[in-house]
């Protein structure tokens, strides 16, 4: 049954895009296939010197308001959605000589590139596309009969079905492409819905991201995978192996953490987490600080900088195992040392831009809430304690803000000197995260002397002031807000212990 196979005797085209669309219009052309046209599309193929007849004669009907009619008339849809093994159907097409079709190419009106250009709104309502979506679900629902390509991606596709089945298709072809067809279209009137959702706030997720690539398997071997969205519109590969869906989560939190800093920065990050990080003058003596502050875990990690990796700096990298190499470019001396690594996968970045809104799935259903996209700096600092920090711990402070804003939660952050020190991550007690960041440090020799301190939200007691203070802690930062404020500044006020608050909480789960 999936091998009937349908000669294609007419076809109907309709396209924005002509790029591509030459060889299939001589193709139909030399197969004896009638071609119906519209507009600008019949125009090309009056160029190519190939033979088609104008919607308008057919219709009896010129296209109107501007072009916005063309097609969407009886004699054009009923040789589309008319079922060939249905007697008064076909009774209906003789009587008021309604031609069949057999094959519909579509490109639709590109919304989406206008609406990102910052087109005016009446510029972006004319490229949402009516008729041409119209002939899509029409064809794709007769797909027991008629052949439809939904998108210029597709011409190749067409091209090659055509040829190897004798300039015809069978119905596992059309079934394949009316599925093709509900998937552009589906995806059309998303991106319409969320141009005007902007403003209109209907309780309504919609979210649709073609280009979908199976992953080697998920977080585990045994969880299938895959990713939808193009990463090539974020960063160009220059080598390595194929990217892993591990691999893709921390890429992600190095980029949404690196993103962050001005100054040339490095970080390494590992299971989604900072476990070294330091902005220095230099991006060598960045990556020096940032290695020496976990040069265990940093073992097999994702590396991203936000500076040209050179040819010094690179053949320091390059004495370190790592999954994932991130930079905005990378000199022909330093990519060279790099690419010594046959799997090292090394990325340039094109874009820091990422979605607004970010939405995982929950329960039965998802969640969706906005990216946390605050930045404290110092004005957003409110000196709550009589010790000030000093310009350089202040500086420290916005540093290790940064860091633990992109920890997971309960996170401390501990820095000196634009270093990220130690830090603790993931603990159901802001206790025990602290004692873990004090218990790291010791282990690579740092002295938290004048060191500083951040807390992804407030201190629920005064317990980890003192235990931060007894190790050498000179200033805090948090969001404040808790019912136990007061007392956590009295007893940094009692000690000595410089602290802040910004009232910004940074959860992250």
């Amino acid at each position: 049954m999936l091998n009937n196979k349908k000669k294609i005797k007419s076809a109907l085209l309709s396209v924005f895009y002509k790029d591509g669309l030459d060889e299939i219009v001589q193709y139909l052309s030399s197969n004896g296939v009638k071609i119906y046209s519209t507009g600008g599309t019949l125009s090309f193929i009056e160029k190519l010197g190939a033979n088609a007849q104008s919607v308008e004669d057919l219709t009896g009907y010129p296209s109107i308001l501007g072009g916005r009619v063309k097609t969407l008339h009886p004699k054009v849809f009923g040789g589309i959605l008319a079922r060939r093994n249905n007697p008064d159907d076909s009774r209906q097409l003789a009587q008021y000589e309604i031609p069949e079709v057999d094959l519909v190419v579509v490109d639709l009106y590109p919304f989406e590139e206008t609406a990102a250009s910052g087109a005016s709104e009446a510029e972006v309502i004319e490229k949402i596309d009516v008729g041409g979506v119209s002939l899509i679900r029409a064809a794709a629902k007769s797909y027991s009969d008629v052949a439809v390509v939904a998108s210029r991606r597709q011409y190749a596709e067409l091209l090659s079905m055509l040829k190897e089945n004798g300039g015809g298709t069978t119905l596992a072809n059309r079934r394949r492409l009316a599925a093709q067809a509900f998937d552009v279209s589906s995806h059309y009137d998303s991106a319409i819905f969320s141009y005007f959702n902007r403003s209109e706030r209907i309780p309504s997720f919609k979210l649709s991201m073609p280009g979908g690539k199976a992953l080697r398997y998920g977080e585990n071997p045994h969880q299938r995978a895959a990713f939808y969205g193009n990463l090539n519109d974020m960063f160009e590969q220059l080598h390595g192996k194929e990217i892993s869906y591990n691999n893709l989560l921390d890429i992600d939190a190095a980029l949404r953490l690196i993103r962050e800093f001005d100054e040339p920065t490095f970080a390494i990050i590992k299971h989604n987490n900072a476990c070294g990080a330091a902005s220095r003058p230099t991006l060598l003596q960045a990556w020096r600080d940032a290695l020496a502050g976990d040069p265990v875990s940093a073992f097999g990690g994702v590396l991203a900088c936000n500076r040209e990796l050179d040819k010094e700096a690179a053949e320091e990298v390059n004495m370190l195992f790592c999954e994932v190499l991130i930079a905005p470019a990378y000199s022909a001396e330093g990519l060279a040392t790099l690419k010594q690594k046959k799997n090292r996968i090394i990325l340039a970045v094109k874009t820091l831009k990422l979605p607004a809104v970010q939405s995982r799935t929950l329960l039965n259903g998802v969640a969706a809430q906005e990216q946390d996209l605050s930045v404290e700096t110092e004005k957003d600092m409110t000196f709550v304690t009589t010790a000030k920090p000093t310009a350089e711990q202040v500086q420290d402070l916005i540093f290790a803000n940064k860091l633990v804003k992109h920890s997971k939660s309960n996170a401390i952050v501990l820095a000196k000197n634009r270093q990220l020190v130690a830090s603790g991550v993931g603990q159901p007690s802001r206790v025990d995260a602290l004692r873990h960041a004090i218990e790291k440090a010791a282990s690579f020799g740092f002295s938290l002397q004048g060191a500083v301190m951040a807390s992804d939200a407030f201190f629920p007691f005064p317990d980890c002031v003192e235990i931060a203070h007894k190790a050498g802690i000179a200033a805090a930062i948090q969001p404040g807000g808790s019912v136990n404020d007061q007392k956590s500044i009295d007893y940094c006020n009692a000690n000595g212990v410089a602290m802040v608050t910004t009232g910004v909480r940074h959860f992250k789960h």
